[in-house]
């Protein structure tokens, strides 16, 4: 049974998290309380803690959680198919299941949805996040069991896998023979990378900064064809060369804050071509955005927010599979305190630190 209290991390304003010792309720028949074993950490953790998102406060961050279920009632042990001591990554969406967009099969976009780590502390019993050593899983969450002998790291990197199958794959409706163009070599843009080639893409090409040299080194050894620094080389002229003028099938546009991608993006995919949009802007407007290309050219635009559940499953079914390097994406491992460190150090805030993949236990 789970302990009195939990130690969590709060984000209290913008750039301001605070440790609190909470209280862990008690267990209903419908919900499970997780120890959290680790919470992965991206872009999205950076923009809730610049207060860039618009989330209220207080809230406790993280919703990329790795952990074991500690206790659980009745009837979410048998919806869930789940007991005590199984290790599960827990979906970060909870939908209410019977909206229009819940019934239509798009439970992302649930008109009532609730998203861990973006719901504040004084809802309901507060333990929303994986900031934390315990959290509480609602009814309505999905769970997927995970091999409990993975190293938590790998297990946590199934979020952004996740995120690599939907975005890159399940929306664009990539098929063999496709040309896919990722915009961005972070974990989601790595992620995508596998995710184009094992859907049998036959030209996979990525783009960076002089920077993210170490990032786009690890995409050849994922598969990418061509790893494109567009601080040295003119992304439009590149591409139109390794596609004989005809731009690529798919673009996605991972990057975060920078708008520039977003119109490269109109100038480099194909005629009737799918552009993805999944890099958060903070809100900015995007300069010079041409919208007759898009007519035009009867380019398909569309923005990815979540991950769907059977992207989660071809996740976990890889990170299992032992039959990829992926352990090479994950760089770092924090401490629950330090956990305003580890997101700096991800959004490269931190001199001398070149993150890919950040995880923080909660472990104190």
């Amino acid at each position: 049974m789970p302990p009195k209290k939990t130690f969590a991390m709060v984000l209290t304003d913008k750039r301001c998290l605070e440790p609190r010792d909470l209280p862990i309720p008690d267990l209903t028949d419908d919900t499970a309380i997780l120890r959290v074993e680790t919470c992965g950490i991206c872009g999205t953790d950076y923009e809730q803690f610049q207060g860039v998102l618009g989330a209220q406060t207080p809230t406790i961050p993280g919703h990329e959680p790795i952990g074991t279920i500690d206790a659980i009632g009745d009837k979410a042990a048998e919806r869930w198919g789940v007991t005590v001591g199984d290790r599960v990554a827990v979906e970060n969406i909870v939908s209410c299941r019977f909206c229009p967009p819940c019934l239509a099969g798009k439970s992302q976009l649930c008109h009532n949805r609730r998203i861990y780590a973006f719901v504040r502390l004084t809802e309901g019993h507060g333990l929303w996040g994986a900031y934390s050593q315990y959290m509480v899983l609602h009814g309505n969450t999905v769970v997927h069991r995970i091999d409990a002998t993975l190293p938590a790291p790998l297990a946590a990197l199934f979020n952004p896998l996740g995120a690599g199958y939907r975005w890159a794959v399940e929306m664009p409706r990539t098929k063999p023979g496709d040309t896919v163009l990722i915009l961005g070599p972070g974990q989601r843009g790595l992620a995508s990378v596998l995710a184009a080639k094992e859907a049998g893409a036959s030209q996979v090409i990525i783009t960076g900064l002089t920077v993210d040299r170490r990032k786009l080194a690890l995409a050849r050894e994922f598969g990418a064809d061509t790893a494109i620094d567009v601080e040295e080389e003119d992304l439009t002229a590149r591409v139109a060369e390794l596609t004989d003028g005809r731009g690529a099938d798919v673009v996605l546009e991972v990057t975060s804050y920078s708008t520039q991608p977003v119109t490269d993006a109109l100038d480099v995919v194909s005629q009737g071509g799918t552009v993805i949009l999944a890099g958060m802007k903070g809100f900015r407007s995007i300069p010079d955005f041409v919208s007759d290309k898009i007519v035009l050219n009867e380019i398909t635009l569309r923005g990815a927010i979540g991950v769907t559940s059977s992207a989660y499953r071809s996740a976990i079914r890889l990170i299992e599979s032992h039959s990829k390097p992926l352990e090479k994406m994950h760089t770092h491992d924090f401490r629950l305190p330090d956990a305003e460190l580890a997101i700096r150090t991800l959004a490269r805030e931190v001199e001398g630190e070149d993150a890919i993949h950040c995880c923080l236990n909660p472990e104190h």
